[in-house]
């Protein structure tokens, strides 16, 4: 039985940890990049789409097919960072612990 109340006490940390690690996420900022700089996005560490950047260079009527392929460009590279960090702080937060496969945490 104690170590029942052990585990709940390690439970109950975690989740309060995890609930830190979210609003932490909610106020990250993460750029990424496409076209040499060219074009920049921003997200939060939710995912979600916070600024968008864009060289002056680009704004030419001719290219507007090149600045939406590097809007996309951009917006991939933010988001893979933003799961590249959210990922390395959970496997800090879990302590190395594996997930069940299609579990993440905490979204």
């Amino acid at each position: 039985m104690k170590n029942l109340a052990q585990l709940m006490k390690q439970a109950q940390a975690m989740q309060e940890k995890m609930a830190e690690l979210e609003t932490a996420l909610e106020a990250l900022e993460i750029n990424g990049n496409s076209g040499g700089g060219l074009v920049s996005v921003t997200l939060n560490g939710k995912g979600a789409l916070k600024g968008v950047k864009i060289d002056k260079s680009l704004a030419e009527p001719q290219e507007i097919e090149v600045l939406e392929d590097l809007i996309v460009a951009a917006f991939e590279d933010a988001r893979q960072k933003v799961q590249a960090y959210a990922e390395a702080e959970m496997q800090k937060l879990t302590g190395g612990l594996s997930l069940p496969g299609g579990f993440k945490l905490p979204f």
